[in-house]
Formats: structure tokens, C-alpha cells, sequence
């Protein structure tokens, strides 16, 4: 199982503390931004090569889990 701190990164000395994909400086409110925006996954990743297909389908996948998680708790 994927963990939120294996996909995102924060660190004060990394885009002020932004949340990050791992490893990038590409901020994981640009990936919402995109979806939001019903932009292609793969739009995302020409424009961020830094970012894996595997970040981003393990970011959706343990949004869905908390997602449901949270549905079930409630």
C-alpha cells in the first residue's frame, strides 16, 4: 500500500513548504488545478516531466481511498 508520504513531500526549504510530488518542485495543487480543468492526465506529465504516471495514479488512488474512508466513517 502506497502511504501520502511516499507520493508527497514537504519541506520548508522546498517551494516554501508546499506540498510536492516527491522527488519534483511541482506542486500537487498544479495536479488538482489540471483535473479541475479537465485537462488529460498526460497534458500534465508532457508539462511536468519530472512527475511520474505511477505518482500521479498513486496521489488519485490514495485520494480515492481517504475518500471512501471518511464516506464510511461518516
Amino acid at each position: 500500500m502506497t502511504t501520502i508520504q511516499s507520493i508527497i513531500n514537504v519541506d520548508p526549504e522546498i517551494m516554501g513548504g508546499e506540498p510536492v510530488f516527491m522527488g519534483t518542485r511541482v506542486p500537487i495543487e498544479i495536479f488538482w488545478a489540471y483535473l479541475e480543468d479537465n485537462a488529460p492526465l498526460d497534458e500534465f506529465l508532457l508539462d511536468y516531466p519530472s512527475v511520474t504516471r505511477e505518482q500521479c495514479l498513486a496521489l488519485l488512488e490514495t485520494a480515492r481511498e481517504k475518500v471512501l474512508a471518511d464516506a464510511r466513517a461518516a
